[in-house]
């Protein structure tokens, strides 16, 4: 007996909407193209391989799309993409989706079952493009028949769900299996991306990613945009000037004293949303002799004020994060209060220089860390200066690296570093944060890259339990994620400082049909993907 999930027709009808807007530029009312100000540190290298962590969010919810879309802020509701439906068999280890008939490439040849195949068996033959290590850690096979695609697992594997129908970009076979694609799929730089989505790179610079309308999009009369421009912002201040004075609408990063910088600039279309969704934290990288210390760890957490870091560093708009990784309120109820009041990881000085001084460091004996952040994140700089200030009374010598973001992104990814600040892209909640972050799959070698292990944390025990959860009842996923909390608390593998917001700032004047707190339809972030996506195809320029 087959246990059915049909996905319903009007979460696509949502979506068909028709008619489109004409092309235009800059902030009046009535135009079609919209500006990203969203901050990366870097010029832009043209490369949209959407299985490259580094440029993903620049190809994947444009150029590319899932099979569907989960809404984690909706309870993970889900909206059908290039499947239009799907079924678990009755033990939940194989998944069977059926693919959209009449879509097309944007070069004009048609999207098939045996596309999608091809997708998930070219992350099985190049590791490297498996991401979220669903090979090696949950799928057995994946084969086409007709219009239908198998996806076989391992186990029951309801959470990988997420993974597989929402998180792997789908691409054409007829492309990745020749020339330089299929030469090294790892490295295709993929410049001109062929791909399902709303959109098409029309061109790319160094400066700007210009992003033109599919004419021959599958959804009728979408995108109701015509154009995107996608500036290269090295720095929040030309970005958070651009939204304040409007040549920007669609906003992404930390702007300092937000209600007078950019909303008392146009109080009646200029505004912002921030929910919690992960966290920002200190990676640890444990492969080197000192910061592998659990005591060197340990110390830090019990040293660093998470209260003033958000205050300063992020002006209050992030909240502070605890030590268990579980962002609070939006993931409460995976939260274990009363293991989290036995570590108690409350500021405490005293314990802190207690524990260096059993690593064997003191003000007489210094210890010394570097940190990496990106260059042009002025809030992480902010909550790193404040860190350094709170660690140096016990001797800790805090260096920070401000680093370009391609140089950061691969530094942090083959373990070239002490400390590192960074932020998972999550946001489905606690379980797929802590799998990105401390299962052994994810991570690699020092030297090689590192899927989102990044620190190399290392704990067969932790692995079964995020192994397990796939297969077990509510009631023994809670207890799961409990034991991982506690190696949270116990080995801290990250310190998280505070919980990272979808930085989000909108302008109505122009656009309309954004996502909002009374509607959250998406995680409205432009850097949020595959939300950018839908967030893309809601937006209509204003009459």
């Amino acid at each position: 007996m087959m246990s059915r999930k049909s996905l319903a027709a009007g979460a696509a009808a949502a979506l068909l909407l028709a008619g489109c807007g004409a092309d235009g530029g800059g902030s009046g009312g009535g135009t079609s193209a919209l500006t990203i100000a969203n901050v990366a540190g870097q010029t832009w290298t043209c490369s949209f391989n959407p299985f490259n962590p580094n440029v993903q969010f620049l190809s994947f919810g444009f150029a590319y799309e899932p099979l569907v879309y989960v809404n984690a802020l909706q309870d993970n509701a889900e909206t059908p993409m290039l499947a239009e439906s799907y079924e678990w068999n009755a033990d939940k280890t194989a998944l069977t989706f059926t693919i959209r008939d009449g879509v097309k490439w944007n070069d004009g040849k048609p999207m098939t079952a045996d596309d999608v195949a091809f997708t998930f068996n070219l992350l099985k033959k190049n590791p490297g493009l498996d991401i979220d290590a669903l090979w090696s850690s949950a799928l057995k096979s994946v084969t086409a028949n007709g219009n239908k695609v198998e996806v076989a697992f391992t186990g029951p594997a309801t959470p990988y769900f997420y993974y597989v129908a929402n998180h792997t970009p789908i691409v054409p076979e007829h492309i990745w299996s020749t020339g330089e694609a299929a030469k090294d799929p790892v490295k295709f730089q993929d410049p001109k991306p062929v791909g399902t989505g709303p959109f098409e790179v029309n061109p790319c610079s160094a400066n700007n990613i210009a992003y033109t309308a599919n004419k021959d999009y599958w959804q009728p009369g979408l995108p109701k945009v015509q154009k995107v421009n996608y500036p290269a912002y090295t720095d929040n201040q030309p970005a958070n000037t651009d939204l304040a004075s409007g040549e920007a609408q669609y906003g992404g990063q930390f702007i300092p004293g937000i209600d007078k910088a950019y909303v008392a600039r146009d109080k009646a279309n200029h505004h912002y949303w921030f929910p919690p969704t992960t966290n920002v934290a200190l990676y640890f990288n444990m492969e080197h002799p000192v910061t592998g210390n659990v005591k060197v760890r340990q110390a830090l957490a019990y040293a660093i004020d998470r209260e003033q870091v958000s205050k300063i560093g992020e002006s209050g708009y992030q909240p502070a994060a605890n030590q268990s990784g579980v962002v609070l309120p939006t993931f409460e109820k995976w939260y274990d209060k009363d293991l989290a009041a036995k570590y108690d990881y409350k500021v405490d000085p005293e314990k802190a220089a207690g524990l260096l001084a059993e690593a064997g460091y003191s003000p007489k004996k210094p210890l010394k860390l570097s940190v990496i952040t990106i260059s042009g994140y002025t809030d992480w700089d902010a909550s790193l200066a404040e860190i350094k200030e709170q660690l140096a009374p016990l001797g800790v010598e805090l260096t920070i690296d401000d680093l370009a973001g391609e140089t950061f992104n691969d530094r942090i990814a083959k373990g070239d570093f002490d400390l590192a600040y960074w932020s998972q892209v999550g946001g489905a909640g606690p379980y797929y944060e802590f799998r990105q972050i401390l299962h052994s799959a994810n991570s690699a070698p020092l030297g090689e890259a590192a899927a989102s292990n990044y620190e190399r944390y290392n704990n067969p025990a932790v692995d079964k339990a995020l192994d397990d959860f796939a297969a077990a009842d509510e009631a023994t996923q809670q207890q799961l994620l409990t034991s991982v909390q506690e190696a949270m608390l116990r080995d801290v593998p990250v310190i998280p400082t505070t919980e990272s917001v979808q930085w989000y700032e909108y302008n109505t004047k122009s656009f309309t049909g954004w996502p909002t707190e009374k509607d959250p339809y998406a995680l409205p972030a432009p850097w949020q993907i595959p939300d950018v996506e839908q967030v893309l195809l809601h937006v209509e320029p204003t009459k």
